[in-house]
């Protein structure tokens, strides 16, 4: 019997395998690669324009005039070309695609390694270079060696205070930061996770390397998708050999952080109290959705962060629920500072880049050094972590009033 991924990509693994690409996902920053690339090609045509999608989320708006120039290139590339193109404020290209764009069983390549968050689906989901994608523009299609796979069994639910972000630093700090180099991770097992905190999961997946983070489609996938007036199909498992299994228990999960500079690094939050912060992120392609603004906002409701915050929603449509709902308000009304939907400082652009020697907080998904800051230290942790940790101005434990 076959796993997952050999299904979807109609291969054993270890065999290579030319596919047809569903879905090919660029942006602001790769996109212009891939558009230098696919020019030295000498590619005349763009392949299926209506497969590919351009979405502006890593520098928005533009920080300056030589990355507005290179924006309004790529721009008028995909305008030229008939390319389905999101510009600024739509939001961060995963959390974009996760909103009725992909279906169980599709291939999805993205210039981008977190890419593999749409595996939350039950679509093989994985990044490649500019290069890659540029080819994939001309020809629609790309190869890939089939991977081994790992399989991750989740089972029970989780405590109060802990989140599908404790969950996945959890099983990359279980397997280590190669651990998983080339191969696909299975999520099965019996527990009640929802769409956003499998999004979550899956998105974590390359920060133990590896290629693909998949669940099988269930109930609440097909569920999720009607919402946006998708029609899907539950995936059924099937035994297979995997080249590891590991069980984690949710109903033993803890709120955890990721130490700098090493998201492997995972330490419960209660050993690390009472560590100053300068500064609390709330966003990103892993904790940005609007679940996680809520889970922010149920905290910091009434009171006040002592330390800087800034929030930045996943997408225009997290955005507007959480307007129309009143978490908006909660979140700016205790101090914090909402940003344009995107990638925000992340990757330490804008919006937040943190100084020389200051610590942060943050729910993203990578703490490498100098990623958010030159001479920076920040930990990764998740919303609820964030939100009482904002409101001591340290990091806190989750439940542990300020």
């Amino acid at each position: 019997m076959s796993t997952l991924s050999e299904r979807i990509l109609k291969g054993e693994e270890g065999s290579f395998v030319d596919v047809k690409v569903d879905r090919a996902i660029a942006h602001d920053g790769t996109g212009i690669q891939a558009l230098t690339a696919f020019r030295e090609m000498e590619a005349k045509k763009i392949c299926n324009p209506e497969r590919i999608t351009i979405i502006y989320d890593h520098i928005v708006p533009a920080n300056n005039s030589t990355t507005a120039d290179l924006q309004a290139e790529l721009r008028r590339f995909a305008f030229e070309r008939g390319i389905d193109f999101h510009d600024i404020g739509s939001g961060v290209c995963h959390q974009v695609m996760s909103e009725g764009r992909v279906l169980p069983g599709e291939i999805v390549i993205g210039a981008d390694s977190h890419t593999c968050t749409m595996g939350a689906f039950g679509a093989f989901s994985t990044g490649v270079g500019a290069s890659d994608m540029a080819s994939i523009w001309a020809t629609g299609g790309t190869w890939l060696k089939v991977p081994e796979t790992i399989n991750i069994r989740l089972e029970g639910r989780l405590p109060r205070f802990s989140e599908p972000k404790d969950v996945a630093l959890r099983y990359v700090g279980m397997l280590g930061a190669d651990g998983a180099t080339y191969k696909a991770i299975e999520f099965t097992g019996e527990n009640d996770l929802g769409m956003e905190g499998r999004l979550t999961i899956s998105n974590m997946a390359i920060e133990a390397g590896a290629k693909a983070g998949l669940f099988y489609s269930d109930a609440e996938t097909c569920r999720y998708l009607r919402e946006y007036g998708m029609d899907a199909e539950p995936q059924k498992t099937e035994d297979c050999d995997y080249v590891r299994e590991e069980t984690l228990d949710l109903d033993d999960v803890e709120p955890v952080l990721a130490v700098p500079h090493r998201v492997d690094n995972v330490k419960p939050v209660s050993d690390l109290e009472g560590i100053p912060l300068d500064q609390v992120f709330v966003g990103t392609c892993t904790n940005g959705r609007y679940e996680d603004l809520k889970r922010f906002a149920d905290v910091v409701r009434g009171k006040k962060v002592k330390v800087r915050t800034v929030v930045v929603p996943a997408s225009r449509a997290v955005l507007l629920r959480a307007m129309e709902t009143g978490v908006l308000r909660d979140i700016v009304e205790s101090g914090a500072t909402i940003g344009t939907p995107g990638c925000g400082p992340c990757l330490g652009a804008h919006q937040g880049v943190l100084g020389e020697g200051e610590v942060g907080l943050s729910t993203a998904n990578r703490n490498f050094k100098n990623r958010m800051g030159v001479g920076a230290e920040y930990y990764l942790s998740s919303p609820t972590t964030a939100a009482f940790s904002a409101l001591r101005g340290e990091i806190a434990s989750p439940g542990v009033r300020p």
